[in-house]
């Protein structure tokens, strides 16, 4: 039985993790093909699924403790499912703030093209599904490969931001939507962070190894 509820908790998670990846890429579509309609999906629509889920996972991890009170590997899968399942509901609220900024955004002209915005999120969301493969295939190697790319991100979003910087000094009639680029830039950004969170974990779960991540969220 309490190998059924463990599937059960790991289906639920797996099903949280498809839905913030689609939320974040929806967010990003909705930016660049300017769909208002998509935007406001994710803030009306999948932000309550999101929410439903959150809350769902939390109870069957409670009942699954209380229950069969599992120990060592089970007890620490369990405890990990609960901080991805915290990682997912941020990454959730990351894609709404993204989605807020966009609809301000394709109702003016563009400050300038989106170049490094599709390649930040790119590499955010694909850092998502790989932290999420590595902890249903338990694969430390996988984990350690988004690690690995933390740093992409990190400099793709300072490389926005000096851009904007510059053309919000040169322009201040930009600056409303400087910083609104901004701003879903530093989302994407987080959202790259909390799936290296959830590698670490991986790697923590597998193999016992602390892999400290320094920045905050």
């Amino acid at each position: 039985m309490f190998d059924q509820k463990l599937e059960e908790l790991k289906k639920e998670i797996i099903n949280y993790a498809f839905l913030v990846e689609k939320m974040i890429e929806k967010s990003i579509q909705g930016l660049l093909e300017k769909r208002g309609e998509l935007l406001r999906e994710v803030i009306e629509k999948d932000e309550i699924t999101a929410n439903e889920l959150e809350i769902k996972i939390d109870e069957l991890v409670v009942t699954i403790i209380a229950k069969y009170e599992p120990k060592g590997k089970d007890l620490r899968m369990v405890l990990m499912i609960l901080k991805i399942n915290n990682d997912l509901e941020r990454m959730a609220d990351h894609a709404v703030n993204i989605c807020e900024s966009a609809l301000f955004l394709i109702e003016r002209p563009q400050v300038k093209p989106y170049i490094d915005l599709p390649k930040i999120a790119k590499e955010s969301i694909s850092m998502l599904k790989d932290s999420i493969d590595s902890f249903i295939e338990e694969n430390p190697k996988k984990a350690k490969g988004v690690c690995e790319k933390d740093y992409i991100v990190d400099d793709l979003n300072k490389k926005i931001f000096r851009e904007l910087i510059d053309y919000m000094s040169k322009d201040p009639s930009t600056v409303e939507r400087g910083f609104h680029i901004i701003r879903i830039s530093n989302n994407i950004e987080r959202i790259a962070d909390l799936s290296t969170n959830i590698s670490e974990d991986v790697i923590f779960m597998v193999e016992g190894k602390v892999i400290k991540h320094h920045k905050e969220d």
